[in-house]
């Protein structure tokens, strides 16, 4: 009878688990450092044996299996998935966790500095325990032991080991490694990377705003971590529309999801009442404001307000020269001077606008002189007016029913309150189809809001005849409508948001049928962010 072969002697299930040597590849030292930790004679590797013996990567880029990669993970407390993608990342943890916090922050102005790195044309002198909280001078400072020692093995491990708690004080002077560093990015001055160095000897260096996007580019190249994350927390919180531009493309670089977010949620809200009125409203990017105006959560005191606020940036993007805030009236005298013979958006250099002008609500705005003020100033294609047109001369006709409108959150008439810290009350009259409403803010105390509209009767208002002079009136006793009440504000960096479910009521002309539902919130932010979207429904 034949007998299977014993590869008992190919296999050795009791090896010891490895460092990936991809971690140390930059030194060409492989298992150093878990030597180091717990030293023990190195031994023969596992091959691929048999269905049950663990699976093993070729040499490079890992040297140890899988399963026992990922229990070092587990150990080092490292993402098992970075590790696989950048698996330098597990060898410069291990090299970190060899240093005590209290040896990195304590005072070393008595020690010789270990290292001389050459970068922007200075000489910055360095020492170890802080040389490895950055991936990048952790990486410089291994490759050049591996070029200036016959045995950098040995070396690195005398090295770190010489730092262990405990160690005598006195040990063998280090000979100090001159290290270079080229950058390229143009952030990055010598103030910012100075900044960058300082944090690696001190917990909190102040971080301006004038300073954090060179920081940022720093800590990005020194792979600083932690600092790169600060430097993301002050963005988020000095976010203004002078910094607003730079901050978003900074996210978008570096791939800093929340830094994003932050910036598109900031925008939703201060688009129309605050950027919207400066200068800086040029420097917006098209890609941010797309992203802004598709938003449900956009804030603007009417529709006609936010066609106003896209009509500047345009106009902000056409005379790059102009260094004041233009009037409203100067832009629409610039858009009429254009040729009656298409419409500017049927131009050319209003092709590649149109995405953003879909975005508006045109059928929102209902007031004759306004809808006026578009045909005249010859902006928007003949068929988008005409359609606008229909849809008001429809809903007219049927008692005011929007039956163009089919979906809430996308196409609801929207307006809105900013609500101030000097308010008690706050509220203005919106009038659509003949019907009129206020919309209405109360503070009933120090953290108190709510939040409602209701039905009046045109004979209600003050200087009515004037105002509303050539405003269609209905007479109906009731209007079926359907709204949404929503109100946002931003607490210590982060958006509170409270709103009412959709609900559909039948208004009246009194009490109680003509008041909406209240939204109520508790909140210490201020200024109050509060939309009222609402839509006639099919009586």
């Amino acid at each position: 009878m034949c007998k299977a072969p014993d590869r008992r002697k190919d296999v050795d299930t009791c090896a010891p688990t490895e460092a990936p040597s991809r971690c140390s590849s930059f030194v060409q030292f492989p298992g150093s450092f878990m030597k180091m930790l717990n030293p023990q004679k190195p031994r023969l590797e596992r091959r691929i044996v048999g269905s049950t013996n663990r699976w093993r990567f070729p040499r490079q880029p890992f040297s140890g299996d899988l399963l026992g990669l990922s229990q070092m993970c587990k150990a080092a407390s490292i993402d098992f998935d970075e590790v696989l993608k950048n698996p330098d990342r597990l060898c410069i943890s291990q090299i970190q966790k060899i240093f005590p916090e209290n040896l990195k922050n304590k005072t070393i102005q008595s020690r010789e500095a270990d290292v001389i790195l050459e970068c922007l044309g200075f000489k910055w002198e360095l020492h170890q325990p802080q040389l490895f909280q950055s991936e990048t001078l952790a990486k410089l400072y291994l490759m050049g032991l591996a070029r200036g020692n016959a045995n950098p093995e040995k070396e690195s491990v005398k090295i770190l080991q010489a730092q262990r708690p405990g160690r005598s004080r006195e040990q063998r002077p280090v000979k100090k490694m001159i290290l270079s560093l080229k950058i390229n990015d143009p952030l990055v001055t010598k103030e910012a990377f100075a900044t960058a160095l300082k944090n690696l000897y001190m917990r909190e260096v102040k971080i301006g705003l004038d300073d954090v996007l060179g920081v940022l580019a720093a800590a990005h190249i020194l792979q600083f971590s932690s600092l790169f994350q600060r430097c993301v927390t002050v963005m988020m919180s000095g976010l203004t529309p002078s910094t607003i531009k730079n901050f978003y493309l900074a996210g978008c670089k570096y791939n800093e999801e929340p830094l994003t977010t932050a910036c598109e949620k900031w925008m939703e809200m201060n688009l129309v009442p605050l950027v919207g009125t400066q200068i800086h409203l040029r420097k917006i990017p098209k890609e941010l404001l797309h992203k802004v105006l598709k938003s449900p959560r956009l804030f603007t005191f009417s529709e006609f307000h936010l066609l106003k606020t896209l009509l500047l940036w345009v106009y902000l993007q056409l005379n790059n020269k102009t260094q004041t805030f233009p009037m409203y009236e100067t832009v629409l005298m610039f858009f009429s001077s254009f040729p009656k013979n298409c419409s500017f958006l049927d131009r050319d250099v209003g092709q590649n606008l149109i995405s953003l002008f879909l975005c508006l609500r045109l059928h929102s705005i209902t007031k004759g002189k306004d809808l006026e003020e578009l045909r005249h100033i010859n902006f928007f294609p003949e068929s988008w007016l005409v359609r606008v047109t229909a849809n008001h001369y429809h809903a007219l006709e049927n008692g005011g029913d929007m039956a163009h409108v089919k979906d809430l959150s996308t196409q609801a008439v929207r307006f809105g309150l900013l609500f101030n810290q000097e308010y008690t009350t706050h509220s203005k009259v919106i009038t659509l189809y003949g019907f009129f409403f206020e919309i209405k803010g109360i503070k009933h105390d120090a953290t108190s809001y709510s939040f409602h509209m209701q039905r009046i009767r045109h004979t209600d208002l003050e200087g009515a005849s004037a105002v509303y002079e050539n405003t269609p009136i209905s007479l109906r006793a009731e209007r079926l409508v359907t709204y949404e009440i929503r109100a946002q504000t931003l607490v210590d960096g982060k958006w509170q948001e409270f709103r009412t479910n959709h609900i559909t009521q039948k208004f009246g002309l009194v009490k109680p049928s003509c008041k909406s539902h209240a939204l109520k919130i508790q909140t210490v932010g201020i200024p109050i962010y509060a939309s009222f979207s609402f839509v006639f429904s099919l009586s």
